[in-house]
């Protein structure tokens, strides 16, 4: 559930505080970081290890939220004879970060960037993520550049990453690049996205891959404090995603040829799972034909309409279960990400995930023909329990604020109606979860008549802003 961290400075209300800290203390989440690693990020800023190719005659360009400042990931696209080149330069953050060393230990603690409303707690001090690594517009910076060779249907044909030298040339936010798409003058760049993207979607679509569209909630600054909203992703931003979806496919491609990676894997889903959702779309009125797959049946929902936003949300059982999986030498029994419908690795966000340093530098030596380095070789069995439980302790932290939020805002309507839509039922407990339209709250509601996908009204019984429980009960 995304976290709209604002560059403004607005003091947050002594309850939001008081629950961001509690819920630090609980998760361990650092609040800053020690003097070492901080005095080795500024060295390796002014020093970092510098090698590869010059390609910054290449016009790279990023597009993320308007707002962020840890880039990762800049493209340059073009046509080719037989179909296209995506070039893909991510932020090379090794060659900044030391094996072994302050930074690095840092790292290996902390696993990923975790968001809150008024600031994020990064994997890497801001001096480099920020600043140094980060691929900000007009900066010389080092990255691992990869090129796919995609033909005229946007299918991979062939791919590769070496080290190089980059410098992007503008720094476009998605909601600017979308507003430019829909009136006609996105520019080559961005009318290019939108082309291969769509491509990728239908190859996506082709081998069974499968995209929730379904509206997150999400935390925002309002005109006093904080509130709450549903966000659907804009189409640059699947686009873009597309991109990386590529880039992180090809590099599990390489990795599985080579006999050594670190993938991001998934289980497909047993057939109960999938007999559970057909009895759930049967029980909301909604026609699934026997003749008609699982990913064809997720494409044809609208999350704006009740009992399809409570089909989606019942659909994402099928996503829990992701993880890391590393291998040296034979490949993993199970190698495939299920929602992707292919073997896929996490290597574009190295600024913001350990893992994807390491999966970076394997891909950058096999393509190279070299060894992988020992210190990524020595630490590839350790990855997997290290990204594990970062990501319970991301989930629990980003849960925990939305929670935070949602009973502040309701705490002053305790006793009062409100309408929403049963998203969850859960028999043994006897209640489930209220999706409210507005504010954009998902709490438990308790009782027995609850029916998924249907329009309840139910009273707020409790919104507890130090603990973040909110409770609702059906109005008799």
């Amino acid at each position: 559930m995304p976290i709209r961290e604002v560059s403004l400075r607005r003091a947050e209300p002594p309850a939001l505080a008081a629950g961001l800290q509690r819920l630090r203390t609980e998760l361990g989440v650092p609040t800053g970081f020690p003097g070492p690693v901080l005095a080795e990020a500024e060295a390796a800023a002014q020093a970092p290890r510098l090698t590869g190719t010059d390609r910054t005659d290449i016009e790279f360009v990023t597009l993320d939220p308007e707002d962020s400042l840890d880039l990762d990931q800049a493209f340059h696209l073009s046509r080719t004879a037989d179909g296209y080149l995506l070039r893909y330069a991510i932020a090379d953050v090794a060659a900044f970060v030391a094996p072994g060393g302050a930074v690095d230990r840092e790292a290996h603690a902390r696993g990923e960037t975790l968001y809150a409303p008024t600031a994020r707690t990064p994997l890497h001090p801001p001096l480099l993520s920020e600043g140094a690594t980060s691929l900000l517009p007009g900066q010389d910076r080092p990255a691992l550049l990869w090129e796919l060779h995609l033909d005229r249907v946007g299918a991979t044909v062939g791919a590769s990453v070496a080290r190089s030298m980059v410098r992007s040339r503008a720094k476009l936010g998605y909601v600017d690049a979308q507003r430019h798409l829909d009136a006609g003058d996105g520019g080559e760049q961005l009318e290019l996205l939108r082309e291969i993207g769509t491509l990728r979607q239908a190859l996506e679509a082709a081998r069974g891959g499968v995209s929730l569209s379904v509206p997150e909630q999400e935390v925002v600054p309002t005109e006093a404090s904080w509130g709450l909203e549903y966000r659907a992703s804009l189409p640059v931003e699947d686009w873009n995603a597309q991109l990386s979806l590529a880039t992180g496919m090809a590099a599990a491609g390489l990795m599985l040829d080579a006999g050594i990676g670190l993938l991001r894997t998934l289980p497909p889903a047993p057939d109960s799972a999938i007999a559970r959702l057909r009895h759930t779309a049967q029980a909301l009125g909604i026609s699934w034909p026997h003749t008609v797959g699982y990913p064809q049946f997720v494409r044809g929902l609208d999350a704006s309409t009740p009992a399809h936003a409570a089909m989606l949300n019942s659909c994402t059982m099928l996503f829990r279960g992701a993880g890391y999986v590393a291998f040296d030498g034979a490949a993993p029994d199970q190698p495939l990400h299920a929602a992707i419908a292919a073997p896929y690795a996490h290597v574009t966000a190295p600024l913001r995930r350990l893992a994807d340093r390491y999966a970076g530098e394997i891909c950058v030596a096999i393509c190279a023909g070299t060894p992988v380095p020992e210190w990524v070789r020595s630490e590839l069995t350790t990855l997997p329990p290290v990204m594990a439980e970062s990501n319970r302790r991301a989930h629990r932290y980003e849960r925990g604020v939305v929670n935070l939020v949602e009973a502040i805002l309701l705490a002053p309507h305790v006793g009062e109606s409100f309408t929403g839509t049963v998203i969850e039922v859960d028999t043994d407990r006897k209640d489930g979860i209220l999706q409210l339209a507005e504010p954009a709250v998902e709490a438990r509601v308790g009782g027995t008549d609850l029916v998924l996908g249907h329009a309840v009204t139910a009273t707020l019984v409790s919104a507890d802003p130090a603990t973040g429980k909110v409770e609702f009960a059906l109005r008799p």
